[in-house]
């Protein structure tokens, strides 16, 4: 992540460039974090699944709603291209602690396993949430610089639509 900076001192292309920068990083941030509540869906499934007693049925029909939530739903914001996070060091973290957990045959984890599973989860994803919030209190703070700066006349308003 950049470093915390003050707005006013910046130049108006740094300032823009910071700011794309922190939202370039708020989408890999919310990206990792809904593959997260995705895979902590999963296992909650599972646990639902084992404590209902279902021992002969699978969690696979809950995957479309499960993915789809967190995959393709979330708070409308304005949209930037999608990219490929998947190379990511913080989607990386995340297929590593699943790996560590075994994560590709649930049925086959004892409870123990699954509840570590879980715990260790809801950790990354509670760490990518604080992340979030930084990012948001900074990208605030850039846009507030930035309307101030077209509002008391320090920016050409002309170039706004060029640059953002």
């Amino acid at each position: 992540m950049m470093s915390e900076t003050d707005p006013r001192s910046l130049p108006l292309p740094e300032l823009r460039a910071v700011r794309a920068g922190l939202q370039h990083e708020d989408d890999v941030v919310s990206y990792v974090r809904r593959l997260t509540q995705a895979r902590l869906d999963l296992v909650r499934a599972e646990m639902a699944r084992r404590a209902a007693g279902d021992g002969g049925l699978d969690i696979s029909g809950e995957l479309p709603t499960i993915l789809g939530a967190h995959l393709t739903g979330g708070p409308a914001r304005p949209p930037r291209p999608a990219d490929d996070f998947s190379d990511h060091p913080l989607a990386l973290a995340l297929e590593t602690l699943c790996d560590e957990c075994g994560s590709t045959d649930l049925p086959s984890m004892s409870e123990g396993e699954l509840g570590d599973y879980a715990a260790r989860l809801l950790a990354f994803e509670q760490d990518r949430s604080h992340e979030r919030k930084e990012l948001f209190a900074r990208i605030d703070a850039l846009s507030a610089e930035l309307v101030r700066r077209y509002r008391d006349g320090e920016a050409d308003v002309d170039g706004l639509l060029a640059q953002d």
